[in-house]
């Protein structure tokens, strides 16, 4: 008896696709939120990080305001539980 199981390979190197873009469905939330945010004036934040100096290094202003309106639009409000998701949702 002949069975067209998928492709199993316990020794591939890698779990993910190379691009996340290959990851989630087309009109996937993420993507409209990204695109949203992407068209936002962030000067102020950029304002505020203008001088460099000693301290460590923020994540970019782009990055976090997409996490915000996604964790937002998905209900997550706790930070804690927005970090949690960070690492394990892809969206």
């Amino acid at each position: 008896m002949t069975t067209s199981y998928l492709p199993y390979n316990p020794q591939q190197q890698m779990l993910l696709p190379q691009a996340l873009q290959e990851w989630l469905p087309e009109g996937h939330l993420a993507y409209f939120i990204s695109d949203t945010v992407d068209t936002l004036d962030l000067s102020a934040f950029h304002a505020r990080y203008a001088g460099g100096g000693s301290r460590n290094q923020p994540f970019h202003p782009l990055m976090m305001v997409k996490v915000l309106m996604y964790g937002y639009a998905t209900g997550v409000f706790s930070s804690r539980k927005l970090a949690r998701k960070l690492h394990e949702d892809v969206a």
